[in-house]
This record gives structure tokens, sequence and C-alpha cells, in this order.
């Protein structure tokens, strides 16, 4: 037991250290991941008790050969299309989940925009300036980040717009 409660230590992934880095405010939550569960935003949403507006999930998509993260709320989807417009590309389609693991250094699941491997350009959908603090992946299945979606944008380099449908 005290093997997991140590995992969920604060500064324990590399998307932690970033912000600790940064000097960046935010907050932690962990919670116990089930691996049964068939999504896993609309898990942390229910186990943080979070609006599932204001939990997003980060996908990793190829935008005409350029591997590309997006963050969506857990309550949408990603809409390809207006992923490729807002970066200047063509075509959009879901990165192969291989590929993404290796480039951003995290698991499916637990992939957060924060501290990849290999910064990646990063779009956030707009709907994240609509809250106070949004919560993101931490870097681990059952441990969420909650941070402002100006400080998100900051540290990642990313740029806002309507990238969601839903």
């Amino acid at each position: 037991m005290a093997k997991k409660s140590k995992k969920h230590q604060p500064g324990g992934t590399p998307a932690t250290v970033a912000l600790t880095a940064a000097g960046t405010a935010f907050t932690v939550h962990a919670y116990d991941h089930d691996p049964a569960s068939p999504s896993y935003g609309d898990e942390a949403a229910e186990a943080l008790g979070v609006s599932p507006d204001r939990v997003f999930k980060t996908l990793v998509a190829d935008v005409d050969g350029t591997l590309t993260v997006a963050v969506v709320p857990v309550a949408g989807s990603l809409d390809l299309k207006a992923l490729a417009s807002a970066v200047g590309g063509k075509r959009a389609t879901m990165a192969d989940p291989a590929a993404a693991e290796r480039t951003t250094g995290y698991v499916r699941g637990g992939i957060s925009p924060l501290g990849q491997r290999k910064r990646l350009r990063t779009v956030v959908d707009a709907s994240a300036r609509t809250h106070t603090t949004i919560c993101v992946s931490a870097g681990r299945r059952g441990l969420e980040v909650e941070l402002s979606a100006t400080d998100l944008a900051e540290l990642t380099g990313a740029v806002f717009a309507e990238i969601a449908r839903g």
C-alpha cells in the first residue's frame, strides 16, 4: 500500500516536474484507475467529481505527416478537420498509438500535454479558456493535474482553437 501512495507524490512524472520547474501553480489529483473503465477521461471526471467539460484529454494526431497534440474536453470529441485547419494543415488522422507513446514518453490513457519526451505542436480547444482551471493528465493513468488553460498553453507553446465537437 505504501508503494501506491508513493507513486502518486507530486513531482513524480515528467509533467509535474516540468510544472514545478516552471514555477507554475498546479494541483495534483490522484484516483484509483480501473483498468476495465471504457473511457479514461470520463473515469477521471467521475473520480474527481469534476464536470467532464473541465477535464481535458490529450490526443495525438498526424497532421500532414507531423505529430500534433490536441487537448479537448472529455465531454466531446476531436474534430480532425478543425485541428488540421488550426495548424495550417490539410489532413489530420489519429496517430498510431505506438508512435504517440514513443514520441511523448507516456502510455495511452496517461499521455500528458506537459513534459513530453519530444515537444510537439499543441492545440488546446478554445473552451478551456472559459474555465478558471482545467484538468489534464499528469502523465500516468489515475493522475490528473489541475492548472489554468493559459498556463498550459504557455508551457506547451499551444494555440487555442475550436477543435472539439459535442
